[in-house]
């Protein structure tokens, strides 16, 4: 009887220890991202720093710090989670790029961005791919299968822009920014939705009716992604614009812009669909027609909110990556073979080169053939920017890498440890170096360019300048100057992306705004000018 009760009581501390430690981890963690923010300001204008790779370096000394102080069992104050990743911090970077996106410049670029990010991906993912398969069973790493290599292949064609947007603006280099912005986008849902291609095919047995069926799941994963953010999207705005929550709380409006914004990404995880796709479109939908069927107040709120929190999110996962780089379970199955993580991490950042190099420049000039004007032509530096700024691997490929060869953080496994010693070395060592030489780099080959500053007092969300990623929006309506009614067949193939543009305009006012609402619809609120002349019309007739 004592015993069983002595028991209990070690079991409540021991419950009332983990609490009180996590509290502590949590408070620790909260204190470093306010420590990442300060910084980061006062480093604003360095010639080689920026906010992620500050964030990544405190990152990197608390892992230290904590290693030593725990006398080398530990660097971590939380444990690395995919799913911390993708359901709660990954949905509201993703959502903040499509609302604030400069949509004219985004479509106006449209097919050269899905050349970049879809089947620019694929290729970079094809030589990745055939590259480990070679290199890695010749070095006989470990018992790794067909699966697992194309996996490698999806993990490491995930580029990170972060480092590169911060640097570029968006006013001076339009072209530039867009094509940057919008291939990363595109690039992770792409790389994420090959990955879960990947995991769901048998590809031990692969036969011509295997490769096709992975073509078509592929592409439905992709399609049906898409049309399921816009649909959330339209049904968000036919809501807001008919039931007028405005009338009563202006916090109802946001609260179900902010929540169906999410379900929208819950659905997709749902459905067994890339959810990067369908929040991003989400965004942009929202961004078109729910942001201007809300008052005027919900508009500031709901710009500065997603900005905000998407911000914080970026800091958290960076901070996050460079604590878990020194995490000491999974360094000490290679610390025998140090050389071997060594090789692999440099075969890795070969391939990505490679891989990346392969598609830039062929597409870019493909690109250039269907473009006549030299202001919608990519030059030779541009493309070398472009080149350079999606070197870098960041933390959709770590998510990956753990979804792949760890289970629930952890692995004890040798191979399954190289891969997650070899992605965090390529992380680091492509954040940082990489990261550090953008500054400099893009000032040498644009010398005009400047870092992006938010502008204010603008009535559009236009106005948000997100310090990663550093993205803003305009409006579908806005039409290229000079740019008039295509009159034949002729002027649909020489200029499609302007012609495409006017007919979207056409179709967009006549169809849907009169349904979906957005620019020019002006909710009724109660107490408001437009309201109290409406009451003293009556009066004065």
């Amino acid at each position: 009887m004592v015993a069983s009760q002595l028991a209990a009581v070690l079991s409540k501390l021991q419950t009332l220890y983990s609490d009180h430690a996590s509290v502590v981890s949590m408070n620790l963690f909260v204190a470093l991202l306010c420590a990442s923010i300060v910084i980061g300001h006062l480093l604003e204008e360095n010639r080689w720093m920026n906010e992620s790779i500050t964030a990544l370096a405190i990152g990197l000394c608390t892992g230290v710090v904590i290693l030593l102080t725990s006398g080398g069992k530990s660097s971590r104050l939380l444990v690395f989670s995919e799913d911390l990743f993708f359901i709660y911090l990954l949905p509201p970077i993703i959502f903040n790029a499509g609302f604030s996106v400069k949509k004219k410049q985004f479509f106006r670029n449209f097919i050269t961005i899905m050349l970049f990010g879809a089947v620019g991906t694929l290729i970079s993912w094809s030589i990745i791919s055939f590259g480990v398969i070679k290199f890695f069973k010749e070095m006989d790493i470990g018992s790794l299968e067909i699966g697992d290599f194309l996996a490698i292949g999806a993990i490491f064609a995930a580029t990170d822009s972060v480092c590169t947007l911060q640097v570029l603006n968006q006013d001076e280099t339009p072209l530039l920014y867009s094509l940057v912005f919008g291939e990363g986008v595109v690039n992770d849902a792409t790389s994420v939705v090959l990955f879960n291609a990947i995991q769901s095919f048998d590809l031990t047995n692969t036969n011509h009716r295997i490769a096709l069926e992975f073509i078509g799941s592929f592409l439905y994963l992709f399609l049906a992604s898409t049309l399921l953010g816009v649909a959330v999207g339209l049904v968000s705005a036919y809501i807001i614009k008919t039931l007028y929550f405005g009338r009563h709380s202006t916090d109802r409006e946001f609260a179900l812009m902010m929540l169906m914004a999410y379900l929208s990404y819950i659905m997709a995880e749902l459905f067994y669909l890339s959810g990067i796709l369908t929040v991003f479109f989400c965004g942009i939908v929202m961004s078109h027609y729910t942001w201007h069927n809300v008052t005027e107040s919900s508009r500031i709120t709901s710009k500065h909110a997603f900005a905000t929190l998407s911000f914080v999110c970026e800091t958290f996962i960076f901070l996050h990556v460079g604590m878990d780089a020194l995490d000491i379970e999974t360094w000490k199955f290679v610390n025998d073979r140090p050389g071997t993580s060594i090789i692999v991490s440099s075969v890795l950042l070969a391939l990505v080169m490679a891989g990346r190099a392969a598609f830039v420049f062929p597409l870019s000039f493909l690109s250039n053939l269907a473009h006549k004007s030299a202001n919608e032509k990519i030059s030779f530096r541009q493309q070398i920017i472009i080149w350079w700024a999606g070197l870098m691997r960041g933390a959709v490929s770590m998510a990956l890498a753990y979804n792949q060869f760890t289970r629930a953080g952890h692995t004890q496994l040798r191979w399954n440890a190289i891969m997650i010693t070899s992605t965090i070395t390529v992380v680091l060592f492509s954040s940082v170096v990489f990261g550090l030489m953008t500054k400099p780099l893009i000032r040498f080959l644009l010398p005009h360019s400047k870092v992006t500053s938010a502008p204010s007092g603008s009535s559009s969300p236009k106005s948000i300048t997100v310090p990663f990623l550093g993205s803003t929006q305009d409006s579908f309506e806005d039409s290229p100057k000079g740019v008039q009614q295509p009159s034949s067949i002729r002027a649909l193939l020489t200029t499609p992306t302007h012609t495409v543009h006017y007919y979207w305009r056409k179709f967009d006012n006549a169809f849907m705004r009169p349904v979906f609402g957005g620019r020019g619809f002006v909710p009724f609120v109660p107490g408001s000018p437009a309201e109290r002349s409406e009451h003293k019309l009556p009066q004065l007739q």
